[in-house]
Order: structure tokens, then sequence, then C-alpha cells
């Protein structure tokens, strides 16, 4: 079966991401400040794509099949900094994420 979201659970990544970091005896770098360093930077690889064009314009760079590629790869970066930090700091992102959204629910009432 191939792999996807659909039959991947997040606690499945961070268990990669845990095993591909042991192999390079990564943990002693990868302290909090740097692994959100590491998080801000790639986010900001992924806007250097979008960067000086238009909102059409980025509507149709996710459809061009290199530039989706290397969004995938900004995206793909950018998550790994986030799943190690909860993995190695246990935050259970599931929570974290209901929690926020909660809370932004709140301030960020529906509109009907």
């Amino acid at each position: 079966m191939k792999t996807s979201d659909k039959n991947t659970t997040i606690e499945d990544l961070k268990k990669q991401i845990e095993k591909f970091c042991v192999q390079r005896d990564w943990d002693k770098p990868h302290n909090p400040k740097d692994l959100a360093v590491g998080a801000v930077t790639e986010a900001s690889e992924l806007l250097e794509i979008f960067r000086f064009c238009s909102e059409e314009r980025s509507r149709e760079m996710v459809q061009d099949k290199q530039i989706r590629e290397n969004i995938g790869e900004e995206l793909a970066d950018t998550l790994c900094f986030i799943l190690r930090f909860a993995q190695l700091y246990q935050l259970d992102m599931t929570s974290c994420l209901k929690d926020k959204l909660t809370k932004n629910a709140l301030k960020y009432p529906t509109i009907s």
C-alpha cells in the first residue's frame, strides 16, 4: 500500500523523523531554539518561492510540476523540524492543534 496522508499518523511521521535523526546522531544539535530556527528558516524558503508574485500567479505556480515539487520539499523540510520538536519534547500535535482551533474559534467566530 502506498504511503499517504490518509493512512499515516502523526505518530508514524514522528517515529520516521526520530529514526532518521538518531541514525545521524542529531539529538545534541536539536535543542528547542535551533529547531524553532530551523522551522522558520524552512518556512522562509517556502515563502521565497512566492515572493513578488500576484495571488493569481501563486495559484498558477502550485499547478506547475517543477514548482510544485519545490513547494513540497519546503513544506516537508518545515514539517520535519516541527515533528522533530514535537517528538523530542513530547508535544502531542493533535492535542496542540485541537486546543488552538478551540481558542481560534472563540477569537474568530463563524460568519453566517
